[in-house]
């Protein structure tokens, strides 16, 4: 009897991967659902084992890579694909992409359906298979994660680890004579990509097709090159375009982003407690809130005039004022989350022109700290928190979201540490900056690595 095996690369997909595993199941010639699992910090791993999923852990971040360990794993010859963050899934969709597969009319399914998104697709996929790979045309959803093929022809594949990863698959099978069918599936209510992951997603599929290009000795000449050019404009356009009218925001960590440096370890020399500082993280390394309060009784007895002098003495990134100025004139409603102090950063908010700065509150008794300090509630877990840490910055991106009325995918969030991963995973664009955390540059969608915040204009 031919059975399936499905399989579903993730990436913190907690509020639909139960859903998504379930309706997996739903086909009658599933006998596994496998979950390749991208280092999730979300409930996505817990979630996928409750509702049947085998789960495992990629050996390396990206879709790809997902993808060719979930080849590996399947004990069927049938591969499904889908997404795991799509719900509701067409009725009977499994079935419509497995059919011609197990009744021998191809060796692999691409899908096609209606959606309420599509840009890249349209504005760069589409028009670049024209040039290079017109027979490809017909697909109507080349970039369509929801395939189904033979193990036996997808296992000797090199998949890319980007956003090219489905048109690769597409124009190989192809190119090595798979019989290939489409199949339409409906409708689909998908998440839209944030416009500020646009350029991202079309400058890497848009690579991809012109890498298949020169591997199939596709002829490129100057008339092709400049077609794509003008592909490209047009990419742009659409996308400040489309931006225009949206209300935009920008969130930048503090110590080691705005500042050169941190602020704790700035006072800690002057004061001389670096060895007071250096044994309460080891003490509290896994207790973030009480780290955070003991901290804070170092600074007992010393001024405000004292702590805004060190803050003072610390020099800002290159240019800071001038990005703000400028991101602002764009539409960017600009501001501060940090795990330092209010006192802090409402002062360098003062001096680089943003708009608003959320931090914790040192307690001070006629202008001299009292050692105590003040957790405040934006901070903390609640109904709304999408991330399952009691404390963290990304609630208090929440906030600020709803104050403005902002959307999260339009937040451009910007950070160099652990404590500024959810805050990147969940915003619309992430960007780590001068980190040394190998997590936090794979999590984010781009990475800074020079010490000059200018290259935001270029990005946003």
């Amino acid at each position: 009897m031919i059975m399936v095996s499905v399989i579903i690369p993730t990436l913190n997909e907690q509020e639909t991967i139960a859903a998504v595993v379930q309706c997996a199941f739903l086909c009658d010639k599933v006998t596994e659902v496998l979950v390749i699992d991208d280092k999730s910090v979300d409930d996505t791993v817990v979630l996928a084992k409750k509702a049947g999923a085998k789960v495992f852990a990629s050996s390396r971040l990206g879709k790809g890579a997902s993808m060719r360990e979930g080849i590996l794993l399947a004990k069927n010859e049938i591969l499904l694909f889908i997404d795991g963050d799509i719900h509701p899934y067409p009725k009977n969709m499994m079935e419509l992409l497995i059919a011609p597969i197990i009744n021998d009319e191809c060796d692999f399914v691409k899908s096609s359906f209606t959606r309420n998104a599509g840009r890249v697709t349209e504005l760069v996929a589409k028009p670049l298979l024209s040039i290079f790979f017109p027979e490809l045309t017909g697909f109507d959803q080349p970039l369509s994660g929801m395939i189904a093929g033979k193990k036996s022809i997808l296992k000797d594949l090199l998949i890319p680890n980007d956003y090219g990863v489905d048109v690769s698959i597409l124009i190989d099978l192809y190119s090595k004579g798979a019989r290939i069918k489409q199949v339409n599936i409906g409708h689909l209510e998908n998440r839209s990509r944030p416009l500020n992951q646009i350029g991202k997603m079309s400058k890497e599929v848009s690579a991809a097709i012109l890498k298949k290009a020169i591997d199939y000795k596709r002829s490129l000449n100057l008339d092709d090159l400049s077609d794509f050019g003008l592909i490209t404009e047009q990419l742009s356009y659409s996308v400040k375009t489309s931006i225009q009218h949206l209300q935009k925001m920008l969130i930048l960590d503090m110590d080691d982003t705005l500042l050169q440096g941190r602020f704790i370890h700035k006072a800690a020399e002057h004061f001389g407690f670096d060895k007071e500082l250096l044994q309460l993280r080891k003490e509290f390394e896994n207790d973030g809130i009480a780290l955070t309060k003991s901290i804070a009784k170092l600074l007992q007895g010393k001024s405000y005039k004292e702590l805004i002098d060190i803050a003072d003495s610390m020099a800002l990134v290159n240019n800071i004022e001038q990005v703000v100025k400028e991101l602002k004139q764009r539409g960017f409603i600009v501001g501060i989350i940090s795990d330092s102090y209010t006192l802090i950063t409402e002062h360098i908010k003062l001096k680089i022109g943003a708009d608003f700065s959320l931090a914790n509150e040192l307690q001070m008794s006629n202008g001299i700290c009292n050692g105590e300090m003040h957790l405040p509630s934006f901070f903390f877990r609640n109904e709304k928190s999408i991330c399952n840490h009691n404390f963290c910055k990304t609630n208090a991106m929440l906030s600020v979201a709803e104050k403005y009325h902002v959307d999260l995918k339009n937040i451009v969030a910007v950070g160099d540490s652990r404590n500024d991963l959810c805050m990147i995973i969940k915003s619309g664009l992430g960007v780590s900056f001068c980190t040394r955390d190998e997590v936090l540059r794979e999590f984010a969608d781009i990475n800074i690595n020079t010490p000059s915040i200018e290259s935001l204009l270029q990005m946003v």
